[in-house]
């Protein structure tokens, strides 16, 4: 994947693929086509909702697959134990990760959602699912530690298996009764949560474990980062894009009928993700991390895992729940809004951090 800055330098148009260049188009242009196929052959739904890999559309798991494994096969996995040792990194993560951004969304959803119990929710349940899939792609563009990025979605892999359903608890019945607010019930378990991330973070995390060593082994590390790697690295963004239009094409009948409710979800999910994203870079800053794990703490905090969320939602609530809406509408906003804060992160190395050379790996 081409890096869409040079050292110092505001984005060289002139330097990157057609691909890279006009990305936020094609994203847009993903969106329309989904919406429109959802409109005009309404039993795409159907058969896209037929075959699921756990609760989730095969079509968007095959895209999120594809989207996800050159990623992981970028990653450096000799250097793995280094970034596991980073005890500021990890901490930040964790505080970020688990403490803060569960708080913020729940007191966002009530403050912008208290006359919408269901959209309400969903919103919290979002919240609660942290990021072990797309955030990869975003990390990866704005030239952030690719690294740390597998071992920080690693580490929210297993906090989401142990943590879950017991924050659920905490944010939806207990702390709200403590307030003396509307309460709501979440039943999941271990076993439901542990399948998610095994599939979506296990098989490309293996597939692309097993890349490096077999290509390293085989052909040669020179020949693993500059032949096979850049042949594979456009699937990521192409499986981004598929992602995009089925996710689109499944929901876009909801989001044409009920604008006004996808609007007031919306709100919630912009200030979430500006928050986190705009408090964890800062932070890192604070802490004189360097660009690469500024970059990848401020994404991996402000990214959620919105297959898991998706999938509570509509097993505990049902597929055309207000809490299902909710968390469908999660993704369809973070896209636009983590890619136009890749721009921000590239123009933040620039003016923050501008002796930063352009990430090794990155050409």
């Amino acid at each position: 994947m081409t890096d869409l800055v040079a050292p110092g330098e505001l984005p060289v148009l002139e330097r990157l693929s057609a691909l890279d260049r006009f990305l936020p188009l094609w994203i847009i242009a993903a969106m329309g086509t989904g919406i429109g196929l959802g409109r005009l052959v309404p039993e795409l739904n159907d058969w896209l909702d037929t075959v699921k890999v756990g609760t989730v559309s095969l079509p968007i798991a095959v895209g999120l697959l594809l989207m996800m494994y050159p990623v992981l096969a970028k990653v450096r996995y000799s250097e793995i134990d280094e970034v596991a040792a980073d005890r500021q990194l990890m901490a930040s993560s964790l505080v970020l990760n688990w403490l803060i951004g569960p708080a913020l969304m729940f007191a966002l959803a009530w403050l912008l959602l208290p006359d919408l119990p269901e959209y309400r929710t969903g919103l919290i349940i979002v919240g609660l699912a942290r990021c072990i899939a797309m955030v990869l792609i975003w990390n990866d563009l704005a030239g952030g530690d690719r690294e740390a990025a597998a071992v920080l979605v690693a580490v929210n892999s297993v906090f989401q298996i142990l943590a879950y359903a017991v924050l659920g608890y905490f944010y939806l019945e207990l702390l709200p009764g403590w307030l003396g607010l509307e309460t709501a019930e979440l039943e999941v378990s271990m076993w439901e949560i542990a399948k998610i991330v095994l599939i979506f973070l296990g098989i490309p995390l293996a597939a692309g474990y097993l890349s490096r060593r077999w290509g390293e082994s085989s052909r040669g590390i020179d020949w693993y980062e500059n032949t096979f790697l850049p042949r594979i690295g456009p699937l990521a963004l192409y499986g981004l894009l598929f992602t995009i239009v089925m996710l689109f094409a499944l929901q876009g009948e909801t989001i044409t009928d009920k604008p006004g409710d996808v609007a007031r979800i919306a709100l919630p999910l912009l200030a979430y993700f500006a928050i986190m994203w705009g408090a964890s870079f800062a932070l890192g800053l604070r802490l004189g991390m360097p660009y690469a794990k500024t970059t990848t703490l401020a994404f991996t905090a402000a990214g959620n895992n919105f297959e898991l969320a998706i999938a509570v939602a509509i097993g505990v609530f049902g597929v055309t729940s207000g809490q299902a809406l909710a968390g469908v509408v999660g993704p369809l906003i973070e896209v636009p809004v983590l890619v136009a804060l890749v721009y921000v992160a590239l123009w933040a190395r620039r003016h923050f951090y501008p002796q930063t050379p352009t990430p090794e790996g990155h050409s």
